[in-house]
């Protein structure tokens, strides 16, 4: 006999409590307790089937079947493609392009004869039939329809057993054997481990679109996060055409890959150059301004980084920083003040990352000490010139991976400067860039 149980369920860590509560008392976050509303059935009599243990090294595992994108950023973060019976989520904001590059990945499995199933819970099929139409993604074996209830999208997955399966998005979708709304903590569990399910069975690959929350994390439960294969995340701005596609967790590869795009009017293209692609050459010689070169995955980036250092009108300094870490912005302003003996709690420093770009390596921590002394000096670093390295509290520059790298796609762009930590070991020796070794911020030449 079924039971019905009121629980409330934390959005965040799934701990669930009896009660509505303010904060979680497990996690501490606040305001992320939802009523959900779960049916407790009756322990089964009977004779159940389980699985039989076997030995490990009894097990011969499947060769991994690995379906390319033709995409080459989008290949480049996944590792190589999509693997067949693979789970993949696909977060981003509104509007980023989550629904382009899955209609984008079902005309390319179409086009090499695999059969796709697209789900729309959001849109109408009229509308994804615009879509379709500007993308020039209409194709034989590409089925659609739209449906919110699990139900008929398990009927349909069963019917066609197709090679692709697209959830556009799998917050919508709802299954009526539980009694809360859609999106709910619940029903996101519910379905997305019951589509799960059934893909590892039928051994077809799963695509599931999601939403993100106003802190830019994945919505939903956490539980979401762990049961899929693959997790991608689309960042961008959504006046610049450019996206950038992360990789938060990869089964089958690794996470540090950065996928470039374009958006364009005939969908997600690769951005094959895109070493420089984010300075603003007109720039570089203002007070402020500074270039670094910052690791991702196998790619180096050049970004700009920009900052600005004015006398506070008001009894308490603002801080403001975009795309970089606040907390590391504000060891640095510390070890500045400390070390240099500035005065900087009396100053206004904003500092941002161009372009939109968010980044949390440590070696962009000399470059904002360098933009900052720029900025309050007045003096211009320098359109040629980049510095990179990661500053202790104690003001000591530490050693950077990657360093040899860094300064060999400093030279082929063009640079003639660098400065680099002296606790690196480089062993290419460039030709046209000049290498200077900084072993402490009190040895930056902006200072002395």
């Amino acid at each position: 006999m079924r039971k019905l149980s009121i629980q409330f369920v934390c959005a965040e860590c799934q701990t669930h409590y009896p009660r509505w509560q303010g904060q979680c008392t497990d996690c501490l976050a606040w305001n992320t307790l939802t009523e959900t509303v779960e049916e407790r059935s009756s322990p089964k009599q009977g004779i159940e089937a389980y699985s039989t243990p076997i030995k490990l090294k009894d097990i011969t595992p499947k060769p991994s079947i690995i379906s390319p994108t033709r995409l080459s950023e989008v290949d480049r973060v996944l590792g190589g493609g999509i693997v067949q019976g693979s789970a993949i989520l696909i977060g981003g904001e509104p509007g980023i392009g989550k629904s382009t590059l899955t209609l984008q990945m079902a005309h390319i499995f179409a086009s090499e004869g695999k059969t796709v199933l697209y789900v729309s819970g959001e849109e109408s099929l009229d509308q994804l039939s615009l879509r379709s139409n500007r993308l020039d993604t209409h194709d034989d074996s590409i089925f659609v329809m739209h449906e919110q209830n699990l139900s008929g999208v398990i009927a349909a997955i069963k019917s066609i057993r197709p090679d692709l399966v697209i959830i556009d998005s799998i917050q919508v979708m709802s299954t009526p054997t539980l009694n809360s709304v859609a999106g709910s903590v619940t029903q996101v569990r519910e379905c997305a481990q019951e589509l799960i399910s059934l893909i590892k069975t039928i051994n077809t690959t799963l695509l599931l679109v999601g939403h993100i929350t106003k802190d830019g994390s994945l919505a939903g439960p956490k539980v979401l996060e762990h049961i899929v294969d693959v997790i991608l995340a689309m960042e961008g701005q959504k006046d610049k055409s450019y996206r950038l596609l992360r990789c938060l967790k990869n089964r089958y590869g690794s996470t540090q890959e950065l996928g470039l795009l374009d958006m364009t009017q005939e969908g997600l293209k690769s951005i094959q150059d895109a070493t420089a692609m984010f300075i603003d050459e007109g720039a570089l010689n203002r007070p402020g301004s500074v270039i670094t070169p910052v690791c991702e995955g196998s790619r180096v980036l050049l970004v700009e980084i920009q900052a600005l250092v004015v006398d506070s009108g008001y009894g308490i300094a603002k801080r403001t920083f975009l795309g970089v870490d606040p907390n590391r912005a504000n060891v640095m302003i510390a070890a500045m003040d400390k070390l240099l003996n500035l005065k900087l709690m009396s100053k206004d420093i904003f500092i941002s990352i161009i372009g939109g770009l968010k980044f949390s390596d440590p070696s962009i921590d000399l470059a904002m000490v360098t933009a900052i002394l720029s900025s309050l000096t007045d003096t211009p670093v320098g359109s040629k010139v980049a510095v990179f390295g990661e500053v202790g509290l104690t003001g000591e520059i530490r050693a950077t991976p990657n360093a040899e790298k860094r300064i060999a796609e400093l030279e082929k762009i063009g640079f003639t400067t660098v400065y680099y930590p002296q606790k690196n070991t480089i062993k290419y020796t460039p030709t046209t860039l000049k290498i200077v070794p900084v072993s402490d911020i009190q040895s930056i030449p902006l200072y002395t």
